[in-house]
């Protein structure tokens, strides 16, 4: 009886490492190559018609010519991503801090809870807020009083030019940078709840504060966790479609202040994907979806790489 159950163990454990490993293998290499495969077979036409460079670098898209270029929602999505990181990262760490360290421990729980029910709210949710709510708050309110204390300064000036309308670059990236908050101060919560208690009571112990303990200790040790924090975040911004949709005001130009409409990859393919009504055109868009999946691949490994440099930093 023994031996049977023995063997039976084994075959189990056996036949587990064989379907976690070929599922391992399936979505982290797999996956990928077969979406890969597919977005270049649909967008073939649009690369042997325009080329590679051509297309990187031209701002035209006009369906009726049938000229297509992917420049002006590539920078758009690479700005909004851009800026809603700038926005969201600080906030982030000061409500992980705030969590961990300075929130009474009976309203630790509430306060929890309430940041992962934000992150559960879907982006559609979001894009509404943001068009009727926090567009005219902008448009009316805000950036007219942007351009009147800031217009006049050089260089920052440039940022505010245009109509204040509330849907441009400036409320696209607000309402996007909330959205992935709950994501990163999620990370970055849980990254400081594993600090080692003692290294924390130490540090008071030789007479540190709060903050530089904080500072001193916890940021050093979880700085690693914090950028992959931030890396989750940025994925998750560079892909928002229905949030950005709503706010970007769909324009195929590349935007000179913050107040400028704007379009970006994920925008141009849900508001024409339906449109496409030639060969190239609907083409084009699978160049647009390959190239967005490419920059995705890109900023992970070049996040990876910043991941392995920050430990090495630490830990020497």
């Amino acid at each position: 009886m023994e031996n049977t159950a023995l063997k039976r163990a084994i075959l189990v454990e056996k036949l587990l490492k064989t379907i976690l490993g070929f599922a391992a293998i399936f979505i982290g290499f797999i996956l990928p190559v077969v979406i890969f495969i597919v977005l270049y077979k649909e967008a073939y036409l649009a690369i042997k018609t325009f080329g590679v460079l051509n297309f990187l670098t031209s701002a035209e898209w006009d369906p009726v010519a049938l000229k297509f270029g992917g420049l002006a929602p590539i920078v758009g999505t690479l700005i909004a991503t851009f800026l809603s990181t700038l926005f969201a990262a600080p906030i982030s760490i000061g409500i992980a801090i705030f969590l961990v360290e300075l929130s009474p421990n009976k309203l630790k729980p509430i306060f929890s809870t309430a940041i992962e029910l934000l992150a559960g709210i879907p982006s559609i949710i979001y894009g509404m807020w943001g068009l009727f709510v926090i567009a005219p708050l902008f448009g009316l309110k805000i950036e007219p009083w942007l351009q009147a204390k800031l217009g006049g300064i050089p260089l920052i000036g440039k940022l505010f030019e245009g109509s204040p309308t509330g849907i441009d670059v400036l409320t696209t990236s607000l309402v996007l940078g909330i959205m992935i908050i709950p994501f990163m101060s999620s990370v970055v919560r849980d990254a400081f709840d594993m600090v080692p208690p003692i290294m924390k009571e130490s540090a008071y112990a030789l007479g540190a504060t709060k903050w530089e303990v904080i500072k001193q200790v916890m940021i050093p040790i979880t700085a690693s966790s914090i950028a992959g924090g931030l890396i989750l975040s940025t994925g998750r911004a560079l892909g928002e479609t229905m949030a950005v949709t709503f706010l970007a005001g769909n324009v195929n130009q590349i935007p000179k202040s913050l107040l400028d409409p704007f379009t970006t990859i994920t925008v141009a393919l849900a508001n024409q994907f339906t449109e496409a009504d030639t060969a190239v055109y609907l083409s084009s868009l699978y160049y647009l979806a390959l190239i967005l999946f490419v920059i995705s691949f890109a900023v992970l490994y070049l996040s990876k790489i910043m991941l392995l440099r920050l430990e090495k930093k630490w830990k020497v």
